[in-house]
């Protein structure tokens, strides 16, 4: 089972809206990394933070970018996550 701890929803042109909730197993947000470079925009977090390999963990807000097969992960705040990804292909 490929089970995914969000959920997506294709907003069009490489963009998807993710939902995590605040359900979600701490131990389904697991380190990886992403076969493209991706700009996430924060629309709803409540302590969520992002951890970039070799790096602090540091609060999501605004704008982040993330390179290509960089190592990072979610830590699970409170309430739920909502962030607008845009892939760049």
């Amino acid at each position: 089972m490929n089970d995914l701890p969000f959920k997506e929803t294709s907003v069009g042109n490489n963009e998807y809206v993710r939902e995590f909730s605040e359900h979600v197993d701490t131990h389904e947000l697991e380190w990886h990394i992403d076969k493209e470079d991706r700009i996430v925009e924060v629309i709803e977090n409540n302590g969520w933070q992002l951890q970039i390999d070799n790096q602090l963990p540091c609060l999501l807000e605004k704008v982040i970018f993330i390179p290509k097969e960089t190592y990072h992960r979610i830590i699970k705040g409170d309430g739920n996550l909502k962030v607008k990804i845009k892939k760049c292909i």
